[in-house]
């Protein structure tokens, strides 16, 4: 099930609200609990299994490293320790036994067959989510949760578990024991939701079809206009797509009465590719610095320890993403530009502003292809348009076709991915805004609904992750 559909937004999420609100709050989380599981397995309700057994192993890792914390350090890391194993085991199964396989069938005399097993939903986000929690419990950094219900809410809780943001237990321990409901957090909450509904509908989906024109595209077809304007549009759609469902992840979250951190922060008007990062995918940002950059010495054991922990973390940030070899390429790439920033370039860029927000968008456009394809040939065959050197030469008439048409959405995309829309909205007089943001809702709502009557399933795209 997905927050872009009709099955969504008029009978599941309408249901759960109505009961949620309707029912005492000491079985609210009880309630939340059972609707999280059916909105996890609608399509797949084998996984609820998994996803069960998650629950369990941390739960009860947390109980056990809780208990023997204070008492006896080393048992309760000898817990910790299994449990980071059997969770990144379970993790490697589903999501990279495959890859290795077929990578090690290429060796001669090694036939490893595949399994060809369907990817868990979200996996990749509940897995690094529950995994914190027994991590903080060891470090003294949470308390440890005996509420079976409680913990399980946690993990499972619908508006953030797909896609994310990554939501660590030490950040809604509180609320889970205790939250405010009130009108204006739910107000609030509709109102975020629907902007994130928008940039999924009318502009990640819309972008989203130039790309797919030139995604399906011949490599010998593609020609320097086209290549930009497909990585262009795939930049413009990742962003929507992704930073919509968190913006309905966070709505739906205050809807309920959460809080969840942020996890965009208009990423391309960055100046530099280490200040992208901190406002792209911020909670996937922070865990890695939390839990493995840190951990491995950060910044504290020299420069060239400091390199070697950036290429850890970046190999690990790529592979993160998805099953492909395309991937370790594409967080190595970023790690050339971070480690690049760290030696010497930051300090330059941040006394020429302009060329470092031109080189940062460079960075960012060309790195979106390399995470778009699915093999480093067809990277350097887009590569080799984007630079002029294709064989179909600077541009061809179906480009023009595609420009006019494209032009006015990609235009607006680009627009909307600045903070001059908010701070442009925010200088109207109050009482004008008052009346407006009812209006733009219930337009926004109305339009966004027409297109998904007239369309057929559109996942988010970091569903696969």
């Amino acid at each position: 099930m997905v927050f872009s559909s009709i099955l969504f937004l008029f009978l599941y999420l309408p249901v759960t609200l109505a009961v949620y609100y309707l029912v005492p709050s000491r079985w609210r989380n009880v309630w939340l609990f059972a609707v999280n599981l059916v909105f996890y397995g609608w399509g797949e309700p084998v996984y609820i299994l998994l996803m069960v057994f998650s629950i369990c192993l941390n739960y009860v890792s947390g109980l056990l490293i809780g208990k023997h914390r204070d008492a006896d350090r080393k048992k309760a890391r000898r817990v910790l320790v299994i449990n980071t194993v059997l969770n990144l085991s379970m993790l490697f199964f589903f999501k990279y036994f495959d890859l290795m396989a077929r990578t090690l069938s290429a060796i001669p005399g090694v036939d490893i067959p595949t399994l060809g097993l369907s990817l868990p939903i979200g996996i990749s986000f509940y897995t690094f989510q529950t995994m914190s929690y027994p991590i903080d419990v060891y470090r003294g950094d949470g308390h440890v949760q005996r509420n079976f219900i409680k913990f399980g809410t946690f993990v499972a809780l619908f508006p953030q578990l797909i896609a994310g943001p990554i939501v660590r237990y030490k950040d809604i321990a509180a609320q889970l024991d205790e939250r405010q409901e009130t009108l204006d957090k739910f107000a609030s909450g509709v109102q975020r939701f629907i902007v994130g509904l928008a940039k999924k509908v009318l502009i990640a989906n819309n972008v989203g079809m130039l790309w797919d024109v030139y995604a399906d595209a011949a490599p010998g077809q593609l020609t320097f206009l086209g290549a930009w304007l497909a990585a262009i549009a795939f930049s413009l759609q990742i962003y929507f797509d992704f930073s919509g469902y968190s913006d309905m992840a966070i709505g739906l979250g205050r809807m309920l009465g959460f809080e969840f951190l942020e996890n965009f922060n208009y990423p391309y008007i960055s100046k530099s590719v280490t200040e992208f990062w901190r406002r792209w995918h911020m909670s996937l940002g922070t865990w890695f610095r939390d839990y493995v950059y840190i951990p491995l010495g950060g910044s504290r054991k020299g420069l060239p320890r400091q390199i070697v922990n950036l290429l850890i973390v970046w190999a690990l940030t790529g592979l993160w993403h998805g099953a492909s070899w395309t991937f370790l390429f594409w967080g190595l790439y970023y790690a050339f530009f971070l480690i690049l920033e760290k030696l010497f370039l930051l300090r330059w860029l941040e006394r020429h502003h302009t060329v470092g927000h031109v080189y940062t968008l460079l960075v960012a456009v060309s790195g979106w292809v390399i995470f778009q394809q699915t093999s480093v040939s067809q990277t350097l065959v887009f590569f080799q348009a984007m630079c002029g050197l294709g064989p179909a030469g600077f541009c061809a008439g179906q480009d023009l076709y595609y420009l006019a048409g494209f032009g006015p959405v990609l235009l607006a995309a680009c627009f909307a991915s600045l903070p001059a829309g908010k701070a442009l909205f925010a200088k109207l007089p109050e009482k004008a805004q008052s009346v407006a943001v009812p209006v733009l809702i219930l337009a926004v709502l109305t339009v966004s609904t027409a297109y998904l009557v007239d369309s057929t399933y559109n996942p988010f795209l970091y569903f696969k992750f």
